[in-house]
């Protein structure tokens, strides 16, 4: 398996974890021809700081339990606004609106290529 298609599926596991708490605008972004560092991001918007909380727990708790992963380092989790959880081969960031807004990663990274996370549409999801 090539390092892309296993931080792949370690993003589709985060990706599933974030959205069962009701994360949003989940993008993942393959970073891996612009940063030696990391293969991809994935960017996860929340209502707040609890559910921030929330979906950082239910990433690092999916990603241990299913590929025995926890993250190198965590950044942010005292603040509530933007946690970065770095993973090695991805990095987790969970913000708030106005702090993704603020940051805008996507236009920075605006030429990655999105993968496609293939995450089930939710019942709630406007069709």
């Amino acid at each position: 398996m090539s390092e892309i298609e296993e931080s792949t599926r370690l993003l589709r596991t985060a990706a599933v974890a974030a959205d069962d708490k009701l994360g949003s605008d989940l993008v993942a972004l393959d970073v891996s021809a612009t940063l030696y560092i990391t293969d991809a991001f994935l960017i996860i918007s929340a209502e707040n700081e609890r559910q921030i909380s929330a979906i950082v727990d239910a990433v690092e708790e999916a990603l241990q339990k299913t590929h025995g992963r926890k993250p190198l380092r965590r950044e942010g989790r005292g603040g509530g606004d933007w946690v970065l959880l770095d993973f090695g081969d991805i990095v987790v960031h969970v913000f708030s609106a106005e702090q993704r807004e603020y940051y805008a990663l996507e236009r920075l990274w605006k030429d990655c290529p999105v993968i496609d996370l293939q995450l089930p549409a939710r019942s709630d999801d406007p069709q």
